[in-house]
């Protein structure tokens, strides 16, 4: 089981902080895939993705008990 971690208007899009699934054995881009479809999430290809708080590319795999974390970018001024 892995916990999946969204933030900034991934969160309201999701309308969870996170959630509990099975994503193990799938890539970063398999899961992006998935939950962009589920929840019509826009442009995932921007958004940075954690494993267990280290950066991860989109051809990573992810393990069991692996908590992933997905970014949006962030502008400020």
């Amino acid at each position: 089981m892995n916990k999946v971690m969204f933030f900034a208007h991934l969160r309201d899009a999701v309308g969870e902080e996170f959630l509990k699934l099975n994503a193990t054995g799938k890539s970063v881009a398999e899961l992006k895939a998935e939950l962009g479809a589920i929840y019509n999430l826009p442009k995932l290809d921007t958004v940075m993705t954690a494993i267990n708080e280290e950066f991860a590319q989109d051809d990573e795999v992810i393990q069991d008990g692996d908590e992933i974390a997905f970014i949006p970018p962030v502008s400020g001024g």
